[in-house]
């Protein structure tokens, strides 16, 4: 099952990345430290950009992750006096009070502010794992309901997972970068959603959740700090979310 699965993940990367010089959304976490080895093993020229407040989760643990992965890494550090400023821009932009739609515009925009000053113009990112295997908390509270239960959440975090990233790339398109995501596209949803969830989450107690993605982030080299982490979102290890907060 695990070659499949990488099959298919080195399938949608190549259908959507085609070649060439690629950044790659990066925390240190295992989803986009696999990614960012297989696009590695796959020969792309991979650069990877982490963005965060200053002291914030991700800087430190993303730079601690690549001192093992030794890919090239470019961090931008978020300035606080003109954030309240990139906020309102948002804002106004996208026009929605979802706050986490808002809150990953935030930290693509800042994401698409580094890669064009490294002359990047596609960035990868591994959206699409915590919806297809079970990452969120929330698979967790539904267990009981079944594999039915499950099923109907998946998708519905699916639709929206994709339209916020529609979002995300009208916000970056300001800096001419695309942001792209290879693990959304449908023939790797439609085989993923294939997966017994028995693969991915083993109960409502269960904390680490994505198993087979953890084996996978283990077999193809991913470092033993990033495929036993468990899950902490952008906006929150960015400490984008806690940011945003103080000004609402």
């Amino acid at each position: 099952m695990q070659d499949k699965l990488l099959g298919m993940m080195r399938h949608s990367i190549n259908n959507i990345v085609g070649n060439g010089k690629i950044g790659v959304a990066f925390s240190g976490g295992v989803d986009s430290t696999l990614v960012s080895q297989v696009c590695s093993e796959m020969n792309y020229d991979v650069t990877l950009l982490t963005v965060g407040f200053a002291g914030s989760h991700d800087v430190m643990f993303a730079k601690k992750v690549n001192d093992l992965l030794q890919l090239p890494h470019h961090t931008l550090e978020i300035n606080t006096a003109t954030f309240p400023d990139v906020v309102k821009k948002i804002g106004n932009t996208i026009n929605t009070q979802n706050l986490s739609w808002n809150e990953n515009c935030i930290a693509f925009y800042y994401i698409s502010q580094l890669a064009t000053r490294l002359d990047i113009d596609m960035v990868v990112t591994a959206n699409g794992i915590d919806e297809l295997f079970c990452g969120y908390d929330r698979y967790r509270d539904i267990f009981s309901g079944g594999s039915k239960a499950i099923l109907e959440a998946m998708r519905e975090k699916l639709n929206n997972e994709t339209s916020m990233m529609k979002a995300v790339n009208i916000v970056t398109s300001e800096f001419g970068v695309r942001i792209v995501q290879p693990l959304l596209a449908q023939d790797f949803a439609e085989y993923a959603i294939t997966i017994p969830i028995s693969e991915k989450i083993h109960g409502p107690d269960d904390m680490v959740r994505k198993h087979i993605i953890r084996e996978l982030a283990c077999r193809v080299g991913v470092p033993e700090m990033s495929y036993n982490k468990r899950k902490k979102a952008l906006q929150y290890g960015s400490k984008i979310h806690k940011e945003l907060l103080k000004l609402r």
